[in-house]
């Protein structure tokens, strides 16, 4: 473990486990989580023999509560810092939810030789809300209505969305897991509520159309059908199409969080492209 302090003072906390000659794979998380939730795949990577690493996002978890740079743009500057600092090479770099967009506008401006790969997890590409040329986008209505439940009971509404659509705990029949619902609350409640409520218009706003057009590495697409975050038909199969070298792998049911309801499911397709 260790920081990073970006030119703005900001200190980037992360997590670097596994051998220094070995390849590295970086985790990105989502909104408004931590490095934690990467937990299950570093471990299994790990296992395998790579080099992981994973940075909590500024105003999330460990790293700084910045008052300032809760948008894409710095979001992706501060990756750039963390690989600068490790001196990442070849690198794949994974990310789910706002995680997948930080990659995207990471990987589109990276600098040659950094990255080899990248995947998007239920990725907020190529943009969520509903515009005149997103017309299946979900309405503003939508992020409002998460703005004002933060601001109205935020502890309350960390426990209400992981206990209800992001692992698919809603559902008939769902195995809910108490476990998995407080790990969710206690990641979100350590970061700081001014980052998480201005990343609301960060993962909802930021269109990633011409960042998904610059990237040229090969990246994997993975998205669960039954994703009641980022609904599927308007995120994986359009970033797709504006991959230059972009694969699709949809999973029939699955939920926003299927990296930790079905890691036996996702680990080892993630590792297959990873070994391509």
């Amino acid at each position: 473990m260790g920081t990073v302090t970006t030119n703005d003072g900001t200190d980037i906390f992360y997590k670097d486990w596994g051998p220094r000659d070995a390849r590295p794979i970086v985790f990105h998380h989502g909104w408004p989580l931590s490095a934690d939730d990467w937990d299950g795949q570093m471990m299994f990577f790990l296992n395998e023999g790579y080099r992981v690493i994973a940075h909590d996002r500024r105003g999330h978890g460990r790293s700084s509560q910045s008052p300032t740079g809760h948008e894409m743009d710095t979001y992706a500057a501060d990756v750039a810092a963390l690989t600068e600092a490790l001196d990442l090479r070849e690198a794949v770099h994974i990310g789910h939810s706002t995680g997948g967009g930080e990659v995207a506008r990471y990987v589109a401006r990276a600098e040659p030789g950094r990255v080899a790969k990248a995947v998007l997890v239920g990725a907020v590409t190529p943009i969520m809300l509903r515009t005149p040329d997103n017309p299946g986008g979900l309405p503003m209505e939508v992020f409002d209505g998460f703005r004002a439940a933060l601001l109205a009971n935020r502890a309350q509404f960390y426990r209400d969305v992981p206990a209800g659509p992001f692992y698919g705990f809603n559902r008939p029949g769902a195995q809910v897991s108490q476990g998995v619902v407080d790990n969710w609350w206690r990641q979100g409640m350590q970061g700081a509520a001014n980052a998480h409520y201005e990343c609301i218009k960060a993962f909802s706003e930021t269109d990633f159309t011409d960042d998904l057009r610059r990237i040229e590495v090969p990246v994997l697409v993975a998205h669960g059908t039954d994703d009641q975050i980022v609904p599927y038909e308007d995120s994986a199969p359009l970033a797709v199409e504006l991959l230059r070298n972009g694969r699709l792998k949809s999973y029939e049911g699955l939920p926003h969080g299927m990296l930790t309801t079905h890691p036996d499911v996702l680990n080892p397709d993630l590792l297959a492209f990873v070994k391509e």
